[in-house]
């Protein structure tokens, strides 16, 4: 398994409230693991938010012995949103707190997802590129109502206003996607600072290049801070078919 992961600030916001992790070794029973976190919240909450909930889901899924994917990770999830919300309730600093989630693992030729909010995981398959997450967002309701085009949500004003968050509520609700790791090519996994300013083409244009799995990633970055870099950006590319980074 060739991965490569990088996270940027971008160009417009002062820090970045966007948190990665990403290896091929065990963590816990999982032989891999792949997170990506996008925080919210005034002051440092954000930041703190989606660092906390990425390592407290490692120090769960590495302390616990659950031996299947998806049970792990609702378990590790749900662990995550209570610590957040406890310290959100308790702390006016950190009032409003909250994250999103994305955690992708390969186990027994099957890639299994877990999604809180509208960070994303793409695969890329024999007829392209292919989003296997859905938003938890207004603006993504709206389209999957039919009251508002794909193209029309990218410009939306209320684009960046999520439904779900790691900590926001006392309970979080978590969807589970299983892929045959067969049909995948390559897998993406990011935060909206890339898909904000790139169209899928443009990032199915960039993971169909003939480039190594880290020009790749650095590649997607560039481009987003060439668009205008108004979020922070964060990317993990995986690609089984390869020599190199």
């Amino acid at each position: 398994m060739i991965f490569y992961a990088i996270t940027d600030t971008g160009r417009i916001r002062s820090n970045n409230q966007d948190y990665v992790f990403a290896s091929d070794s065990d963590t816990g029973v999982l032989a891999n693991l792949f997170l990506v976190a996008d925080g919210m919240g005034g002051h440092r909450a954000g930041e703190y938010a989606s660092e906390t909930a990425v390592k407290t889901v490692l120090e769960e899924i590495r302390s616990k012995n659950v031996s299947e994917p998806i049970p792990a990770l609702d378990s590790a999830i749900r662990f995550a949103n209570k610590k957040l919300y406890t310290e959100s309730k308790a702390d006016a600093s950190k009032a409003g707190m909250g994250t999103t989630f994305v955690a992708a693992t390969v186990y027994e030729e099957h890639l299994y997802i877990a999604n809180v909010g509208d960070s994303r995981l793409y695969v890329v398959e024999d007829k392209g590129l292919r989003q296997v997450t859905r938003d938890h967002s207004v603006v993504e309701e709206l389209v999957r109502n039919g009251g508002l085009s794909k193209e029309a949500a990218r410009k939306h004003a209320d684009k960046h206003k999520i439904t779900r968050a790691v900590g926001a509520e006392e309970e979080v609700k978590v969807d589970f996607f299983d892929v045959p790791i067969s049909d995948v090519h390559q897998i993406l996994m990011c935060t909206d600072g890339l898909t904000n300013m790139l169209s899928d083409e443009e990032i199915s244009d960039i993971l169909l290049s003939d480039n190594k799995v880290k020009q790749k990633a650095e590649l997607l970055v560039t481009t987003a801070n060439e668009k205008g870099g108004r979020d922070n950006i964060t990317v993990v590319v995986i690609d089984s078919f390869t020599d190199e980074v």
